[in-house]
């Protein structure tokens, strides 16, 4: 796909390529809020268990924790 620099485009290029952009939008499906957030919450709630974010790393398995401590003599 070529890159367009708009700068250089007249008005009327401009006006066409927006009215091709609506038309595409148009075309689109839609949802309601409530039931998208609804099933958002379902998905989230369904992989719960797995999701490192809520869990934590488990110790053996963290690849950030530290080998062995520093000892100064």
């Amino acid at each position: 796909m070529p890159v367009i620099n708009v700068e250089e485009l007249t008005d009327k290029d401009k006006a066409l390529m927006e009215v091709n952009q609506l038309k595409n939008e148009v075309k689109l499906e839609r949802w309601l809020t409530s039931k998208c957030c609804e099933e958002v919450k379902e998905y989230i709630q369904a992989r719960e268990e797995e999701d490192i974010l809520v869990k934590g790393i488990p110790e053996e398995k963290n690849p950030f924790k530290e080998k062995g401590g520093c000892v100064i003599c």
